[in-house]
């Protein structure tokens, strides 16, 4: 579970919070507090929120693109309160007739999720600049990749490999729920074939070859480092098999053509 705030810039004040309440709940999300103040922007509602970490970019994007919401931001949520706020239902209606959701009673949140543990001598990830860009890449994908090239080259080289990898997971789990998880239950080489490849062939050219994945034209080859370097492809790919085996599936790029090789290379292992 993830705690985390967004800040929503609307001009209409009258029913925001009801609207965007229930895109909250309906996205398996819980409202655990919210404010609603008038600023030369417009009318700011910040809303906190706790709910599934696999949900998250979809809830991003749906309230990133809904019609009363003119700017959005969201960043993890560290803080707690000393106490609870009152009980009350989250249901349209508080007894006062004005048609607002109130807040809803709840422990106070848990600290907000962490990334995957980075590689050693990593640089810790930045999560709230990771948290802004999301809902970006959900309304732009799968026109993606020019973004996450420019930021690769803006990460300092410490944090390329782990904020690049965990984006790949969180993109992965989205595209997965969304164009995925109604299927049945596959067998990892099955899951590969039907579900990682046609996700990858929205990015680039991939084909599949003795259930190993190849891509001919990632654009994180040549980037002037030694080593693999598509880390957002494989973070992508766990993310999209995590849905089917959990974390038991672990995903290596063998080869690389940062390192020379035709074609990256990625194979799976459980």
């Amino acid at each position: 579970m993830v705690d985390v705030e967004f800040r929503v810039v609307s001009e209409r004040r009258d029913g925001l919070l009801l609207a965007l309440g229930q895109v909250v709940i309906a996205n398996g999300f819980t409202l655990l507090r919210q404010r609603m103040l008038n600023s030369d922007e417009g009318v700011v509602l910040v809303m906190v929120v706790r709910g599934p970490a696999d949900q998250l970019l979809v809830l991003e994007e749906k309230l990133g693109t809904h019609h009363l919401v003119q700017s959005f931001e969201a960043s993890p949520y560290e803080g707690a309160p000393s106490a609870p706020p009152p009980v009350a239902r989250a249901n349209g209606h508080n007894g006062h007739g004005d048609g607002h959701a109130p807040p809803v009673a709840t422990p106070a949140p848990a600290p907000a999720a962490q990334a995957a543990p980075a590689p050693a001598g990593a640089a810790p990830i930045d999560l709230q600049r990771v948290e802004t860009l999301l809902p970006q890449l959900a309304r732009n994908y799968p026109n993606i990749l020019l973004q996450l090239v420019a930021l690769e080259r803006e990460l300092p080289p410490a944090q390329r490999e782990s904020t690049l990898r965990y984006i790949g997971q969180r993109v992965g789990a989205w595209v997965y729920k969304r164009d995925f998880a109604l299927g049945g239950q596959l067998p990892l080489g099955d899951s590969v074939r039907r579900i990682a490849l046609p996700a990858m062939r929205q990015l680039v050219q991939a084909e599949l070859q003795d259930d190993v994945l190849r891509v001919r034209n990632s654009p994180f080859c040549h980037r002037g480092e030694h080593g693999e370097c598509c880390h957002f492809l494989r973070g992508m790919l766990g993310g999209l098999l995590e849905g089917q085996h959990g974390g038991s599936v672990r995903v290596v790029e063998s080869q690389c053509r940062n390192t020379g090789a035709e074609t990256c290379r990625f194979e799976f292992e459980t």
